[in-house]
């Protein structure tokens, strides 16, 4: 984990308020994987905290890193107007990633917790998953972005809260109408959905990983702002707690209540 001067190399908007932003990192994208996210500074000296963004693909032959990110407030507002030439300042690799140990994966994003899952689709590929026993299950809100790179090396469900695109529902919804098996569940996205998730886990007995999102201040586990409960006592903390940002962000469904 470092602190890198990073050159912006693209930018774009795939819909209204995401934006996929690709930078050079070459150091950062040689140790870092899926489930694993980076901290990105504001220029503005006055926002002294990063925004916490996971990490959506990387490049490891160029060495460069790809975030997609949601407008949700000054520090990504800012983060959006950045151009090829540009530079940022970035920390990173942060947190711990998945378990990607299994052989018929089923990948769950929700919102903005599906730019992560493609990271993971190809690492997975890569690992020798076929297509066919690769299955991902996408909800979007009401409108797609990344869908063509995931079918490219996945089976694709699509979901979304109005039905504009695939089935009107989310992603449990998805796995049920479509009849999605598999011997392991991947997931990101909302605290709802990830309690859906984890009840999903516990009826279906399919173990399930979970990438949770929380406001960060630090990002390396030292501030405990981003805490959640644990079903064991924590040994940094002593107490039933886990840093999201340093002990995840990816947990075992098991292992936290949510």
């Amino acid at each position: 984990m470092d602190k890198y001067k990073c050159l912006v190399v693209d930018q774009e908007m795939l819909i209204d308020d995401i934006y996929s932003l690709w930078v050079e990192a070459p150091e950062l994208v040689r140790a870092a994987h899926s489930g694993q996210f980076v901290s990105v500074y504001s220029a503005d000296k006055s926002r002294l905290l990063p925004r916490p963004i996971s990490i959506c693909d990387l490049d490891k032959e160029k060495g460069r890193l790809r975030l997609v990110y949601r407008i949700a407030g000054a520090g990504t507002l800012e983060f959006c107007s950045l151009k090829a030439g540009d530079s940022v300042d970035i920390l990173g690799p942060l947190g711990n990633g998945y378990d990607m140990n299994c052989e018929k994966p089923v990948l769950l994003g929700g919102g903005i917790g599906i730019p992560p899952m493609l990271r993971l689709a190809r690492e997975l590929r890569d690992k020798g998953i076929s297509k066919e026993n690769l299955s991902v299950v996408l909800g979007y809100r009401d409108a797609a972005f990344l869908l063509e790179e995931f079918q490219e090396i996945a089976t694709v469900y699509i979901t979304s809260d109005n039905g504009a695109v695939g089935i009107k529902g989310n992603v449990i919804d998805g796995i049920k109408e479509y009849n999605v098996t598999g011997d392991m569940v991947f997931s990101c996205g909302p605290t709802p959905m990830l309690r859906a998730v984890k009840a999903f886990s516990e009826e279906s007995g399919i173990r399930a990983q979970l990438s949770l999102e929380e406001r960060m201040a630090c990002g390396v586990g030292a501030c405990l702002a981003c805490i959640c409960e644990s079903t064991e006592v924590d040994d940094h903390s002593k107490v039933h707690n886990k840093r999201i940002c340093k002990d995840g962000p990816v947990f075992y469904a098991e292992e936290v209540v949510l």
